[in-house]
């Protein structure tokens, strides 16, 4: 499944949980009534569009720095017979946060988010060695929130 696959419900459900989950007993219950659907219905569609690729996680967002954590941007240049390859391989990467495609010559960005800060180069090299292709690492200087929702 990808994108264009995606019906109207699908594409409410991920433009309406990019703004979090209401912070009661049970936020599903109460974001599938604002959708028109029920828990079941929201919970079977996100069990599915996780499985299929589609959402490669679903969870909260922690600041790891401030829990004894490392995170970093990083980029790649992927040539385009091989992005989706190597997209497959960032998405089965634990510390990988998330990735998206730029119109670049770094075209493939990500973050990394570890269990510790020397743990990130580290995991850098194995995306490289995975890949065959370099990491250049981009660790924060000063922080900035972006907000950043995708429409679908």
């Amino acid at each position: 499944m990808n994108f264009l696959e995606l019906d109207a419900q699908d594409r409410a459900i991920v433009n309406r949980l990019q703004n979090g989950l209401p912070l009661v007993l049970h936020p599903y219950a109460v974001v599938a009534a604002e959708l028109g659907v029920s828990e079941e219905a929201l919970l079977a569609r996100l069990t599915r569009l996780r499985d299929s690729g589609v959402l490669s996680r679903f969870g909260p967002m922690y600041h790891a720095e401030r829990m004894g954590g490392g995170l970093t941007l990083a980029a790649m240049a992927v040539p385009e017979a091989d992005y989706e390859w190597v997209v497959e391989i960032l998405n089965n990467v634990p510390e990988v946060a998330h990735n998206y495609r730029r119109e670049h010559a770094l075209n493939m960005w990500f973050v990394l988010a570890t269990e510790s800060s020397e743990r990130i180069p580290q995991v850098v090299t194995d995306i490289e060695v995975a890949t065959g292709l370099p990491v250049f690492n981009m660790p924060k200087e000063r922080e900035f929130h972006v907000r950043l929702h995708l429409s679908v």
